[in-house]
């Protein structure tokens, strides 16, 4: 299995002595202001400012290099940019690339907060944005325009889980425009579970809040990059202000040393309860990446090393209000929350048309109500017969 591949890489990345100064983990270094000792100190200091030198709080201490450290030998890029959370990083990631005049191609399964910060922020500055189809696949050609600077990716989809053929997607439009910058929300992957920058992406995005961090504690936002972005995009997310603070950071390094194990937690008991799931008489459909009925399936069994927790079913019938309360207020072991990659179980629900109103390519395809859960480290028994009663109170 790939995850026990990786577990000496997530126990020792990032945990040079240089960071620890004789502890196990990363000293926590909390500082604004960097003494130098000397002229020629801080003529090094200023000179080396980019690169892992202490010079100032907000271009980082010793505890953001070792986490900045493990996170680009965990995905294979060339540096990583932090910021407080995951939506600052996809925000501030595309704004380090994009000016007035500009067009971007935005999957239309993103993540909701991604969509309207295109609606809004990029409008405003009159950077247009086209939507398309999760599924798309090479036919992404037909919508890179002279002015199309960016491609941003997801996968899978947000809530609908349908997984995009990326390569294709890749391969596609840079035929078209060699120079588009590619980025990906890789959260879903946890950034190791597929591999971005192998498949020819530019920029692997994450929000660290998930399965980093791994404790609903603490919020991030990751981007690791390749050679070609990378002094961009560090750059520009420094003047935009863009840092975390030292406890989130070492918080987020320490996350790493368990996520290899919790993952393939998480994905056993994911893929347990989503094929008890599949045989439940009110389930339409599992949107599961590992299960043959979610859109995309044979794309998660190319290019994806493994799966998590998280995934979303589709009800037979449409839920009424009375029914949607019923169901998700009486829940043991599934709590509701926004969010998703601790070790807690969790459960929400979307009416079709509450998806059409975030789905600007394309209308759903079914009418029942959809259900997102993540799946946590609970007793897979236990979370069955927590969703088994669920079923019973709908059915009354």
């Amino acid at each position: 299995m790939y995850l026990d591949k990786l577990a000496t890489s997530l126990v020792s990345a990032g945990r040079s002595k240089k960071f620890g100064l004789g502890s196990v983990n990363t000293v926590i270094q909390r500082a604004s202001s960097l003494v130098f000792d000397s002229v020629k100190d801080k003529k090094i200091a200023t000179a080396n400012r980019a690169n892992s030198e202490l010079f100032y709080g907000r271009r980082g201490t010793l505890t953001h290099f070792s986490l900045q450290e493990a996170m680009v030998e965990l995905e294979g890029g060339v540096g990583c940019a932090l910021y407080p959370c995951g939506a600052a990083a996809v925000s501030n990631a595309i704004l380090s690339f994009v000016v007035a005049g500009d067009h971007i191609l935005m999957t239309g399964g993103a993540y909701e907060p991604t969509q309207d910060f295109c609606n809004i922020i990029l409008n405003d500055m009159n950077v247009t944005t086209t939507y398309y189809e999760p599924t798309i696949g090479a036919d992404i050609r037909h919508l890179v325009k002279k002015n199309t600077k960016l491609l941003f990716l997801e996968s899978p989809s947000s809530i609908t889980m349908e997984v995009p053929d990326i390569p294709a997607m890749v391969k596609a439009a840079r035929a078209i425009n060699p120079e588009i910058i590619v980025m990906i929300d890789n959260t879903w992957a946890a950034g190791v579970l597929f591999k971005a920058l192998e498949h020819d992406i530019d920029i692997s995005i994450q929000a660290g809040t998930k399965y980093i961090v791994g404790h609903s504690d603490a919020m991030l936002g990751t981007a690791v990059s390749n050679a070609r972005c990378w002094e961009r995009l560090r750059e520009r997310s420094y003047l935009m202000g863009q840092m975390v603070d030292a406890d989130t950071a070492y918080m987020a390094a320490r996350g790493l040393r368990t996520m290899g194990i919790r993952l393939k937690q998480h994905e056993a008991n994911s893929i347990a309860v989503a094929n008890w799931l599949s045989g439940r008489p009110e389930v339409e459909r599992v949107n599961h990446p590992a299960l043959p009925s979610c859109k995309g399936h044979e794309f998660y069994k190319r290019d994806f090393k493994g799966c998590n927790g998280l995934f979303s079913f589709i009800l037979k019938q449409r839920l009424s209000d009375a029914q949607l309360e019923q169901y998700l207020d009486n829940f043991e072991h599934f709590s509701m929350a926004y969010s998703w990659g601790g070790y807690e179980s969790l459960i929400l629900a979307n009416q079709p048309e509450e998806l059409n109103e975030i789905r600007p390519s394309g209308k759903v395809d079914f009418e029942g109500t959809l259900v997102r859960v993540h799946i946590g480290l609970e007793n897979v028994d236990d979370l069955v017969k927590d969703l088994d009663a669920g079923f019973g109170r709908i059915a009354e």
